[in-house]
């Protein structure tokens, strides 16, 4: 019979107490106070500037206030008069809306037709994409929107063309017909962000994709349409859903070209502007409150349809 030895350990070597981890452990305690430290700034600034106002926002919004008076609670009071009492409400929700769903779609065809232009290879590419960004970086800005209502005036560079060519053109920004048009415009015009992203996008497809679709006889409209639109459709939706967002919360330019009103016959009234008018003309911050949360569900919530819709038209290299 074999016998088998097994080496037992003595008991005062079952836990040998790591060299040390004591030191360690109060290393470690006194970055992480360290990094507190350095948070708590940031931290405050979230509480007060950022948390704070979200929840006083959405008390005022049950509440008659109108900064010159003590908050009164009228409960749903606000939210029932938006969609029952207050035509222009429904009117800068359809004017938006009319705005989101032309402006976007536009916007995105031409940086995605831009972005396929400068991916071919140009020399001084650099220098090209960042004349193509300057649109994104000025076209919110105050200067830019009183350009452009010089530019669409009775008299402005717009009908100055068209006079050349004999025609007589109308104040563009003047028209209830073309006004929102020429808002839609510089919208298109701020093309620069989504390209850039865009041509980042193309540049991630691999050329042997192409090279094996040539081989194969396709055309430029098939690889498009098979390989190049595919592949970008996660960059796609990543512009959609940003334009998207800054569209519904669009504000200086409406407000410049209108002269602040949302004019003419409320052509131009933005949600963004109505709410500014009736919290900061009219006093009636308690409604504007109101106007902003619905504001923020109805852009969450066509943030989330866009999410549920994704997995029937994104692609993803990993799916299949």
């Amino acid at each position: 019979m074999t016998e088998v030895s097994v080496a037992v350990k003595p008991p005062h070597a079952a836990k040998q107490p790591v060299r040390g981890g004591h030191r360690s452990t109060k290393r470690s305690r006194r970055e992480a106070r360290a990094a507190y430290l350095f948070l708590a700034p940031w931290f405050a600034g979230l509480l007060i500037i950022t948390i704070g106002p979200i929840f006083a926002s959405l008390y005022l919004s049950f509440t008659d206030y109108s900064l010159l008076e003590e908050a009164k609670w009228v409960g749903f009071d606000n939210y029932v008069k938006m969609f029952t009492e207050d035509p222009r409400f429904l009117a800068s929700l359809k004017v938006t809306t009319v705005y989101v769903i032309v402006s976007v779609p536009l916007q995105l065809a031409f940086a995605l037709a831009l972005a396929l232009v400068l991916d071919r290879g140009l020399r001084g590419l650099p220098i090209y994409r960042s004349i193509f960004y300057l649109p994104s970086l000025l076209g919110g800005s105050v200067a830019i929107a009183i350009l452009w209502r010089k530019v669409f005036g009775a008299e402005g560079l717009v009908n100055a063309v068209l006079a050349v060519f004999g025609i007589q053109g109308p104040g563009w920004v003047g028209d209830p017909d073309t006004a929102l048009g020429t808002l839609i415009l510089l919208h298109v015009w701020t093309f620069g962000a989504p390209m850039i992203i865009f041509l980042a996008g193309l540049r991630q497809i691999p050329s042997s994709y192409y090279e094996a679709a040539s081989v194969d006889g396709a055309g430029p409209l098939r690889q498009f349409r098979s390989i190049t639109l595919p592949l970008l459709t996660p960059i796609i939706f990543f512009n959609l859903v940003l334009e998207l967002i800054k569209s519904f919360q669009s504000f200086t330019q409406a407000f410049i070209v209108s002269g602040g009103k949302g004019g003419p016959a409320d052509s131009t009234l933005f949600y963004t502007l109505y709410l500014y008018l009736q919290g900061f003309k009219n006093y009636d911050m308690g409604y504007a409150a109101a106007m902003a949360w619905v504001l923020l569900l109805i852009i969450a919530g066509l943030t989330g349809v866009n999410f549920l819709a994704s997995k029937y038209w994104v692609f993803y290299g990993d799916t299949k």
